[in-house]
């Protein structure tokens, strides 16, 4: 049977993984000083996977009221996936940005607006020219609270999309699971390698805010 890295492996022909995470702790954040596990006091997490995760960690460490971020691997059936295992399609996880926000100073739907304007969540298994499950564009949600946040943003922002001629949002929105850290190179790979290549695939429409 032939496999395609742009379908959802099935859980019974996914990678088994490993019991050791890729990811040796303790690490640094290269721009905040802290360390990545656990998050800072006072934080609320939020996951989201909109392609490439590299650029997309970047995006939200600049943004204020965000206290750190990590990148790792999320919504699959692997322990503790290599990227190379994850590359191949045969996990089931996205490249996801783990952020960890000040709630008194950023809101959560500040969050997934910034998401959602960030990248073009109608494109499905891909983000421009990365292909496969790993690209696709999804919200994990921490609780019931941020799952109807993101619901109600995803509505809003589909309608602008339509009238601004794209097709549907493929975005998923599901319950957060296990966060898998990503290797320690990935972590701000893009201030570490400031000319590292990720390009930004946003559609240019406003995720409308709530009303």
């Amino acid at each position: 049977m032939l496999f395609s890295k742009t379908t959802m492996v099935a859980p019974e022909r996914a990678l088994p993984g490993r019991a050791t995470p890729v990811l040796n702790q303790p690490t640094f954040h290269t721009e905040f000083g802290t360390r990545l596990e656990p998050a800072p006091a006072g934080s609320e997490l939020a996951y989201f996977g909109l392609g490439c995760f590299w650029g997309a960690e970047k995006l939200f460490w600049n943004l204020p009221g965000v206290t750190s971020t990590a990148v790792g691997y999320m919504g699959g059936y692997t322990e503790n996936p290599t990227y190379e295992e994850v590359c191949s399609g045969r996990t089931g996880h996205a490249e996801v940005v783990r952020v960890a926000f000040d709630p008194t100073k950023v809101t959560y739907e500040t969050l997934v607006r910034t998401f959602f304007e960030a990248h073009d969540p109608t494109q499905g298994m891909r983000q421009g020219n990365d292909v496969g499950t790993q690209y696709r564009s999804v919200i994990l949600t921490a609780d019931p609270g941020q799952a109807e946040v993101a619901t109600e943003a995803a509505a809003r922002y589909e309608r602008a999309l339509a009238q601004a001629g794209y097709p549907g949002l493929t975005t998923d929105i599901e319950p957060a699971g296990t966060f898998y850290f990503a290797e320690g190179y990935h972590q701000q790979y893009l201030a570490k390698n400031p000319a590292g290549y990720c390009p930004v695939h946003s559609t240019g429409v406003t995720c409308p805010a709530k009303a």
